[in-house]
């Protein structure tokens, strides 16, 4: 995310870029130990924009649903297992699997037990980037339509959102793409993208 933040950065934003051990822990224990100390730190008050990419995305909506004490501003979220994934689905017992994406990669499959599936819609401003290219042709065969290497585009929505584009992007890279950053800005600016995509 070094590059979205430079670039929000050189546009007035005082920005924290995030970092959490995202392969170590569940997603309740990365929230509250590791994200929430980190954005106390940097922003004591007062309301807060975010960008996330991924499993970002599912912490803020952990911090919506279960810590009040944080002003949720507008949200920007890039390539969101919003309803799981189905990679989670159909690797997630594979042990390969456990040791790259850990417990809070259990947590994402698409079932209503799933926890992104049990957070419930957005009750702030939310924007929603989605890909629809991908790189890893292995884990798109597993993957129903468009998607971008993990998630798929349908599944990245969520209801409550304000917006929703699709962009020519991949999973790992798509935080660095010119068009996605110009997007995140025009939604923290506007609360929408500036063109709406016809998904």
């Amino acid at each position: 995310m070094h590059s979205m933040a430079d670039f929000l950065q050189d546009q007035g934003f005082k920005v924290c870029n995030i970092d959490y051990p995202s392969r170590h822990h569940a997603i309740e224990t990365l929230t509250a130990d590791f994200v929430l100390p980190a954005i106390t730190a940097c922003f004591p008050s007062g309301r807060i924009h975010f960008v996330t990419h991924s499993l970002g995305g599912i912490i803020v909506r952990q911090i919506s649903a279960k810590h009040d004490e944080i002003q949720i501003g507008r949200v920007v979220m890039l390539a969101p297992p919003n309803q799981g994934s189905e990679v989670v689905d159909k690797l997630g017992n594979f042990g390969l699997f456990n040791w790259i994406n850990g417990p809070a990669g259990q947590q994402l499959g698409t079932d209503r037990q799933s926890l992104p599936n049990q957070l419930g819609p957005a009750n702030f401003e939310l924007g929603v980037i989605a890909g629809n290219r991908s790189i890893n042709l292995i884990l798109s065969a597993l993957i129903p339509g468009r998607d971008d290497g993990k998630v798929a585009v349908k599944r990245a929505g969520l209801n409550g959102m304000h917006d929703f584009l699709v962009v020519e992007a991949v999973h790992p890279l798509i935080m660095g793409n010119d068009e996605v950053q110009r997007q995140a800005l025009h939604f923290l600016r506007s609360g929408h993208f500036h063109l709406q995509s016809a998904e």
